[in-house]
């Protein structure tokens, strides 16, 4: 008996530690790119789901899934924690699924399916990694950003319409503030990296554009 529960708490260990290398694997990833969520917060993402599972397991929960259902709730307030917005982007929803999917890797060791894990764990390092790169030449090619312009009067606000649509943007008006000094503009332009970069050298010169802010 005593040699059949050194062999389970022997295996609990493994999977344990397999689970602290999952979130090892992932958290290497999100703090080499500095994110919000590092190194430490996705080894013990990893190492808790996994944790609760086994636990569950052992004591016999009566509906396993009710436990899971718990464990995917915490993570998402935890994921919720490292959301946040300004201005007008909204930052950190990757790091927030990430998260999440690390909670699952975690779950899939404490029910004992190890290669499905890993297979796991390679789809997301692939995910977060190599389509970055994808999405970079997508955004060189079909950025959308917000620009807010104050002018000072109606004739100035055309200047700017007219600049905008000469430099083949795609251009719509998000808001508008006005008051007796100046009119502010806010402007959702949508093209390839090349034209931003070179609106943003035309704002700097422009006399009639009192200021700018993106």
């Amino acid at each position: 008996m005593e040699n059949l529960l050194h062999a389970f708490e022997g295996r609990d260990v493994l999977l344990i530690m397999l689970s602290v290398l999952i979130g090892l694997l992932i958290g290497v990833e999100r703090e080499y790119r500095n994110k919000s969520a590092g190194l430490r917060t996705f080894i013990l993402v990893s190492f808790g789901s996994c944790l609760f599972t086994i636990i569950s397991l052992k004591i016999g929960v009566g509906n396993p899934d009710r436990l899971a259902a718990n464990i995917i709730t915490g993570i998402g307030f935890l994921g919720a924690g490292v959301i946040f917005k300004e201005d007008n982007k909204v930052s950190g929803i990757t790091t927030a699924t990430t998260i999440w999917a690390t909670a699952s890797l975690g779950m899939c060791v404490g029910t004992g399916n190890i290669f499905l894990a890993f297979i796991g764990v390679g789809l997301v390092l692939v995910i977060l990694g190599l389509l970055t790169y994808l999405q970079t030449y997508i955004d060189n090619y079909h950025k959308i950003k917000d620009y807010e312009l104050q002018t000072l009067s109606e004739a100035d606000f055309e200047h700017t319409e007219q600049l905008i649509r000469q430099m083949g943007f795609k251009a719509t008006i998000v808001n508008q503030r006005y008051n007796k000094e100046s009119l502010n503009t806010t402007w959702r332009l949508t093209g390839n990296i090349n034209q931003h970069k070179e609106l943003v050298k035309v704002l700097r010169r422009d006399k009639q554009i009192v200021a700018y802010q993106y």
